[in-house]
């Protein structure tokens, strides 16, 4: 089924007013119930923040012949990996005993970004290393390899796109990071996991915290936009459907 961008932008756009107004939904009741952490912790592990774009990823698959009751999205979400026992991603369609698509939705919003990106992006190729080496020892069989896929919301903000200082005393720095943004740091850091091959594809969506349009978002690449993304999943799922 052909992908209509005008919407995917809409249906996006929906996402980013839910991904707002639950979060700050979270941050106001914990602040009424005088639940403070660092960072605002708990509306970031408190979840269901991307549940808009879970839901817009569910239906595209759907729509494009897989049967709904092989799309797992709330509950059965565990993979096996190489390194670990398992692992829990927030989609998965597994079909007639093949795992088709396994994807990762992240997000981060201010005020700390450096800490946070670290964290992201360690957890992130550590995710791709230990399902692809399971993939190679066997554990999803041999049928076909699994489409991977990787999205990120991010917070634009001051913080988030002004230039950052890098340090590395003893060697030098990959010239495309030096001054590079927080954003700019996770626009390089989705293309560089594709170029490596360790997603098929990567999403990456900066929005803002404006209280007169909790939709916007915009998609700073071409080749990390949700239709590029959503393209690249429809072509896995008819090379599976053929």
């Amino acid at each position: 089924m052909k992908l209509f961008p005008k919407q995917i932008d809409q249906r996006t756009k929906e996402a980013m007013y839910f991904f707002w107004t639950t979060r700050l939904g979270q941050i106001q009741r914990q602040s009424d119930s005088s639940v403070r952490d660092q960072g605002n912790r708990g509306a970031v592990t408190g979840g269901k923040q991307l549940d808009g774009m879970v839901t817009l990823i569910r239906d595209v698959i759907i729509e494009n012949g897989i049967d709904e009751n092989s799309i797992f999205f709330n509950t059965n979400l565990e993979l096996p990996g190489f390194y670990r026992p398992n692992k829990k991603w927030d989609l998965l369609v597994v079909q007639d005993d093949i795992l088709i698509i396994a994807i990762e939705l992240k997000s981060q919003v201010g005020p700390s970004f450096g800490n946070n990106f670290n964290n992201r992006t360690e957890e992130a190729i550590g995710n791709a290393v230990d399902i692809w080496t399971a993939y190679r020892e066997g554990v999803f069989g041999t049928k076909q390899s699994p489409w991977l896929g990787y999205m990120m919301v991010l917070e634009e903000s001051e913080k988030s796109t002004e230039p950052v200082n890098t340090r590395s005393p003893h060697f030098e720095i990959m010239p495309e990071f030096i001054r590079s943004s927080y954003k700019k740091r996770y626009e390089l850091f989705c293309k560089k996991l594709m170029l490596e091959r360790q997603y098929n594809s990567t999403c990456l969506i900066t929005t803002k915290n404006d209280k007169n349009n909790l939709g916007n978002y915009k998609c700073p690449v071409d080749d990390l936009s949700v239709i590029f993304f959503l393209s690249s999943m429809v072509a896995a799922i008819k090379a599976y459907n053929a």
